[in-house]
């Protein structure tokens, strides 16, 4: 099992950088595609209300409610693919009975939040845990923050999830995004009955990818991958080593908590964090957008928008924007190419989803996309799919 699948992989990344720039694995930048339809559009994102006056345990319990079906399969999922690379069922016995009593480690309010999640799924506490702590080392997206010619500054994400966890020859796709597309939720994340933060998110997960603080600045988080990545703070973490936040918790606290574009800005380029990220973030005002370049410890760089050089946009996949992004996985050229062909004087939420449903930007991974304009407090999240034929990244 584990053998055929690795000549697949090697076959599927021989493939890839064949075909990458080649019609009609890539496309024309896209025209017309909003409002959301046809083959890619798989539907809208639901709402649900998050209450923070609640105890952290019982806070999710509607939501989990309606989506432990779902997530039990997903659960199941990923089960069944630990098991092919671990058939022994070693792995999944120390997820069972290794990672509960490392809940307690973690700080309030996620630790009672992933307990109440267990005990409302019937999914066992470890599993849960392991399930928060995929999103630390397989996430692949494309972000960006863009101002118009009037000021109004635009943030949108495609959150690809899932990278080489199962491909499924019948319908050439990733198992993951198929189980995770019923478990993308909005969240509206209230206090004494008022808006504290807006989210897309999965059923299931405590940490935050994607979010809105209503009037003051939008934020997205994108894996950096790196030599000392997201596996090596895990494993600090489960031997002992809990001085650094997780980069999805780092990124909710700032939601929750930051009151504006400067203090978020200072505590994403400031806070030791298990693995690196690039924290892609939008403001209020003109000229507020920026990508933090994290490694764990330290800000390596942040590349701001600057009106009067002419950098109306930034936009990162998953390498550092001054570096080439690796030969397989190019989804940042075309993203700038469309970009660019668009202008600023006609950047808006319906050219920006047009962008982000360019081939390659748009892929076998892409799980939702999300659209946020601050001034008017838009917030739309899509669920997506990449009919063949479609890059798998």
């Amino acid at each position: 099992m584990q053998t055929g699948y690795c000549y697949l992989l090697l076959a599927a990344l021989s493939l890839s950088a064949l075909a990458q720039f080649v019609p009609p694995y890539t496309e024309d930048c896209r025209r017309g595609t909003y409002p959301p339809s046809g083959p890619t559009f798989k539907g809208i994102v639901p709402w649900y209300k998050i209450n923070l006056d609640l105890a952290p345990r019982v806070r999710w319990n509607q939501l989990i409610n309606e989506k432990k079906v779902e997530l039990t399969s997903l659960i199941q999922v990923i089960k069944e693919l630990a098991n092919d690379f671990f058939p022994s069922g070693k792995l999944i016995e120390i997820v069972d009975n290794s990672l509960p009593p490392l809940v307690d480690t973690l700080p309030s309010p996620f630790n009672e939040e992933i307990k109440g999640i267990a005990d409302v799924s019937g999914v066992p506490l470890g599993e849960v845990m392991l399930f928060n702590i995929f999103y630390e080392v397989f996430t692949v997206c494309t972000s960006l923050v863009a101002e118009d010619n009037a000021g109004r500054l635009y943030h949108a994400r495609n959150l690809d999830f899932g990278l080489f966890l199962g491909w499924d020859i019948k319908n050439s796709s990733w198992k993951i995004p198929e189980y995770l597309r019923p478990l993308t939720v909005n969240l509206n994340f209230q206090r004494n009955n008022k808006t504290v933060f807006k989210s897309t998110n999965f059923a299931g997960y405590v940490g935050m990818l994607t979010g809105m603080r209503p009037g003051m600045f939008t934020l997205t988080m994108n894996e950096r991958f790196s030599i000392d990545g997201g596996y090596i703070g895990i494993i600090e973490w489960i031997l002992g080593k809990r001085d650094s936040i997780w980069m999805s918790f780092l990124t909710r606290s700032v939601l929750e908590n930051a009151t504006s574009y400067a203090q978020a800005k200072d505590k994403l380029a400031n806070t030791e964090m298990l693995a690196p990220a690039y924290y892609i973030l939008g403001g209020n005002q003109s000229g507020e957008g920026c990508v933090i370049t994290r490694s764990r410890t330290a800000t390596l760089d942040i590349w701001e928008l600057d009106i009067k050089h002419g950098t109306w946009y930034v936009l990162e996949t998953n390498y550092d924007h001054w570096k080439d992004p690796l030969f397989l996985d190019n989804r940042r050229i075309p993203a700038m190419k469309c970009m660019n062909q668009t202008t600023q004087a006609n950047i808006s939420i319906e050219t920006i989803y047009d962008v982000l449903t360019t081939k390659p930007v748009l892929n076998k991974l892409t799980t939702y996309t999300t659209l946020m304009e601050i001034s008017e407090g838009t917030f739309e999240s899509y669920l997506r799919d990449c009919p063949n034929p479609c890059m798998p990244w």
